[in-house]
């Protein structure tokens, strides 16, 4: 009669974090390669995920297919294989944040229209900045050293990896931002507002929320939960709502341009506001779609019976 191995879960949990450690390592080292070679391992990269590894290519080709149903199947295939050349060439410089320098940053980062958010974050005693998943979202973060008042980026926790979370914490906080938890965004900002100390909160405001949302509405050709959370915030504060388009100006170089989406939220209706971000989403992605973040699976909720669609 054989015996059953019994595994000491202590000897287990050990050998995982000594693999996330390992992995956080091999990030370091990574953000320490200059530019020429990290694009040149972004190229291997692109090879490996595009003909061998083939990730999430039917999430993407889904996706693809039901926002653009007027492209042919090639065209398809070329806008997923676009969209590998960008997803590699962004997780990489994500990585390569972590040791950016301001020198480099200056070199490779501009931004537009932030005197405007200024004024109306002072005048106003905060703002709301709506961001999504377009072009590199990371290094907006930088948008700190233009802004006089506090950058709070809100953030969804890693579960169950903390070498990873507080390596990219580290990452995004080196210019001076605050990361906030997502769960913890409306207290802080709140806080804030009550001590009449303005700041900037940044939201990524397109990832998928929960089926139970109140808030549906047709993105891309598909119906899609939004969290309520950034518009109650917008409405309670009547803080102005911006919007961040991030163009990308080449490899490596970026353009992030504020403009503002709705001036007095506590007097538009949280429909209106939803249904202006969704429609600069729209005309942003649809300018170049392979920079959006295709491989999300942001439709993967339906809607629940009762819940009414946001038109």
């Amino acid at each position: 009669m054989s015996k059953k191995k019994i595994q000491n879960p202590k000897s287990s949990g050990l050998f995982r974090d000594s693999g996330k450690w390992a992995v956080i390592l091999l990030l370091k080292a990574i953000a320490r390669l200059p530019f020429g070679c990290l694009y040149f391992l972004s190229d291997v990269l692109y090879l490996i995920i595009k003909d061998l590894v083939k990730y999430r290519s039917e999430v993407i080709t889904d996706n693809l297919i039901h926002a653009f149903p007027e492209k042919s199947a090639s065209e398809i295939l070329q806008l997923r294989n676009k969209f590998y050349r960008y997803f590699c060439d962004v997780s990489l410089e994500s990585i390569k944040l972590y040791r950016l320098s301001e020198k480099e940053l200056k070199k490779r980062v501009t931004f537009v229209g932030t005197e405007t958010l200024n004024q109306l974050a002072e005048k106003r005693n905060g703002a709301i900045l709506l961001a999504f998943h377009y072009n590199n979202w990371e290094w907006s973060g930088a948008l700190q050293q233009q802004l006089n008042c506090k950058l709070l980026m809100v953030y969804n926790k890693m579960r169950d990896n903390e070498p990873m979370d507080d390596f990219l914490q580290k990452a995004r906080e080196k210019w001076g931002g605050e990361a906030v938890k997502m769960g913890r965004a409306a207290k802080v900002t709140f806080r804030y507002f009550e001590q009449q100390k303005p700041v900037v909160l940044g939201l990524i405001a397109d990832q998928s929320a929960l089926a139970s949302s109140p808030l549906w509405a047709v993105f891309m050709n598909r119906e899609a939960a939004f969290f309520p959370g950034p518009v109650k915030i917008a409405q309670k504060t009547n803080q102005p709502v911006f919007f961040q388009h991030a163009k990308r100006l080449g490899r490596g170089k970026y353009e992030y341009s504020y403009s503002l989406l709705v001036e007095e939220p506590a007097q538009t209706d949280e429909r209106e506001i939803l249904l202006r971000y969704i429609e600069k989403m729209e005309e942003v992605i649809k300018s170049n779609p392979e920079y959006y973040l295709w491989s999300h699976k942001r439709w993967k909720h339906k809607r629940p019976q009762g819940t009414a669609l946001i038109q």
